[in-house]
């Protein structure tokens, strides 16, 4: 890894609109509590029916392929340290406006579907533990409706809030570890399962399951890429941006790649499938006196955060767009007495209800994964066409290999031969041409104001 270090002199810095308050050690928690949440908490059981056994393997590509992006997000912030992300980088290299709003949406949309997915999750068998009276869907709907209503009234965030809700999150993920580990000492557990291959069949076939359940499991690892919206509010983000991506994503990678493998040595891989709670059904089956109710109430900690999280970015980012003039304008309307965007916030809701009702884990998890890794695909692609632009401060700069990498491995993951059911493709599709139908109005209507 090297260092850009342009020999122009540097002009004089800007005021920061923002209070930079993060230092080192709490953007690395932020970025790990992001990462953490819905994705391996839910869909763990799904990544499992499409590979079998080797439900290690997935997670270990998954981890490869988001420090390849990583590395390109991490070059990206320290170049242009603001709170716009891949939208931003985007616009910088191509500078193709409707090319932007489309990354812009589909970054909006992943946190819609990642919000489903977690409603999903919710609504399943770690609330199963509680009650089975309500029927999921109803679940779902309200716990979207729920969200909704607290994104309204107004919720203080904070970046040491946020490390609170990490704790637990990490917390019911030591739980499953600690109960690897003992099944492992005391002999339990079925070793030969980590190299059943059943579920992906042999030969090509093997192929496609081993790279499907790679780009359903990406779901687990998305989040990372959320953390550069906080680059003006920390501290030297240049130098410290680097070291928090690379060690949040090696944290969050590890953890899962060894979850992975508790849950294969504990539990077979149809049963993981079958369950839409599947590290309860890890513990359940651990040899260990650890209350289910309690992890179960861990796990809905942990999706419920993760939802909240990505609702609020969604309607934010709506929020954003409208006042751009991207959007109509009606999008960026605020709750008189609570400052909160109305109007974003209920056309997010709006749409996640939709998603809910229409989709499962597995679907909605996919979806957030391929919407993402096609967001993917361009800032990696971004960041080479970037290096004719130099700037005045000096930023990291990773090797010319990774982006290139990262660009062939998330549009491999985002193709067809990622053994996805076509629903993925018509929702995320359906999703976009909301999006376009919605630009194609504002344009419309900025159009006959002009002509006034």
């Amino acid at each position: 890894m090297t260092t850009s270090r342009p020999s122009e002199t540097p002009a004089p810095a800007e005021a920061p609109a923002l209070r930079r308050a993060i230092g080192p050690r709490l953007l690395i928690l932020f970025v790990i509590g992001d990462i953490l949440g819905t994705g391996i908490y839910a869909t763990t059981g799904k990544v499992a029916g499409k590979v079998g056994g080797a439900l290690w393997l997935p997670f270990l590509i998954g981890f490869v392929v988001a420090i390849l992006t990583a590395a390109s997000y991490v070059e990206l912030v320290g170049k242009y340290p603001k709170a716009a992300g891949a939208a931003l980088y985007t616009q910088k290299a191509f500078k193709v406006p409707f090319l932007t709003f489309v990354i812009a949406f589909m970054v909006m949309c992943s946190g819609l579907s990642s919000a489903s997915a977690a409603a999903r999750a919710f609504s399943g068998d770690y609330l199963g533990e509680f009650t089975t009276a309500l029927p999921p869907t109803l679940v779902a709907i309200l716990f979207i409706l729920i969200l909704a209503a607290v994104n309204l009234r107004g919720v203080a965030e904070s970046v040491k809030a946020n490390v609170v809700l990490t704790i637990v999150e990490v917390t019911g993920l030591l739980v499953v570890l600690s109960i690897g580990a003992y099944a492992v000492l005391t002999g339990d557990g079925q070793p030969s399962r980590l190299t059943d291959f059943e579920a992906g069949g042999t030969g090509f076939a093997l192929f496609t399951g081993v790279l499907g359940a790679t780009a359903l499991g990406f779901f687990a690892f998305v989040g990372f890429e959320d953390s550069v919206n906080m680059a003006e509010e920390t501290r030297d983000p240049a130098r410290t941006f680097p070291r928090a991506i690379f060690i949040g994503v090696a944290v969050t990678g590890t953890v899962y790649v060894l979850v992975a493998l508790a849950s294969s040595l504990l539990v077979d891989h149809r049963t993981l499938a079958g369950s839409s709670g599947p590290l309860l059904e890890v513990v359940k089956a651990g040899g260990v006196d650890f209350p289910p109710k309690l992890f179960a109430l861990i796990a809905l900690f942990a999706v419920t955060n993760s939802a909240l999280i990505n609702i609020m970015m969604a309607s934010r980012l709506c929020y954003g767009l409208a006042n751009e003039r991207i959007l109509p304008p009606v999008m960026g309307r605020v709750l008189a007495g609570r400052r909160t965007p109305w109007a974003g916030i209920v056309f997010v809701s709006v749409l996640a209800v939709g998603l809910v009702t229409t989709g499962e884990i597995e679907g909605l998890g996919d979806t957030t994964a391929f919407l993402l890794l096609c967001v993917f695909a361009v800032v990696n692609i971004a960041v080479l066409v970037l290096r004719r632009d130099p700037v005045d401060h000096p930023h990291f700069r990773t090797p010319t290999a990774l982006p290139v990498l990262g660009a062939i491995t998330a549009l491999i993951l985002a193709g067809p031969l990622a053994d996805r059911d076509a629903d993925v493709y018509i929702r995320a599709g359906v999703l976009l041409l909301i999006g376009i139908g919605l630009w194609a109005v504002n344009k419309m209507v900025m159009s006959a104001r002009e002509k006034r």
